[in-house]
C-alpha cells in the first residue's frame, strides 16, 4: 500500500473525523462542517444493509448522530485503490468497528472519489457491505 495516495490518505482522514464526531469527541459544529465539506453534493450512498442515502439524509444523519457513541473505535485496512483517472478514482477498504460492550463490526466498502477542478476529493459514491 502506498501510504503517499491522496486517496488512501482522504480515507483514512474522513474516517478520523468520523470516529471523532459520532463519538462525542469532536462537538463543534465546524467540526461536522469539516466532515460533511467531504462529500459530493451529489453524493450517493448503499449503507452495509441495502438502505440507501443522497447527500440530505447523509447530512441529516450526521448533524443527528454527533456523540450518539461514545467510546467508538474504527480502523481501516486492506485499501486498494481500484482505478484513479483525472476525475477521480475508486478506492475499496476494509473497515472494523467497535463499541464498549457492543459486538465488533466489519464491513467491506467501495468510494467512489470525484475530482473537482480546483483538485479537491470529494466522496462521489459509497457502498458498503456487512462482512459474513
Amino acid at each position: 500500500m502506498n501510504a503517499t495516495n491522496p486517496y488512501f490518505d482522504d480515507v483514512l482522514s474522513t474516517h478520523i473525523l468520523i470516529r471523532a464526531w459520532l463519538s462525542g469527541e469532536a462537538a463543534a459544529p465546524a467540526h461536522c462542517a469539516e466532515l460533511l465539506a467531504r462529500f459530493s453534493p451529489a453524493f450517493t450512498m448503499v449503507a452495509p444493509g441495502g438502505k440507501q442515502l443522497d447527500s440530505a439524509g447523509l447530512t441529516a444523519f450526521f448533524r443527528a448522530a454527533g456523540g450518539s457513541r461514545p467510546g467508538l473505535q474504527m480502523r481501516i485496512s486492506d485499501l486498494v485503490l481500484i482505478q484513479e483517472s483525472a476525475a477521480g478514482a475508486t478506492v475499496s477498504y476494509r473497515e472494523f468497528q467497535s463499541l464498549p460492550g457492543a459486538e465488533n463490526t466489519e464491513r467491506l466498502s467501495t468510494v467512489v472519489y470525484e475530482k473537482t477542478p480546483a483538485g479537491a476529493l470529494l466522496w462521489r459514491h459509497l457502498h458498503e457491505t456487512w462482512v459474513a
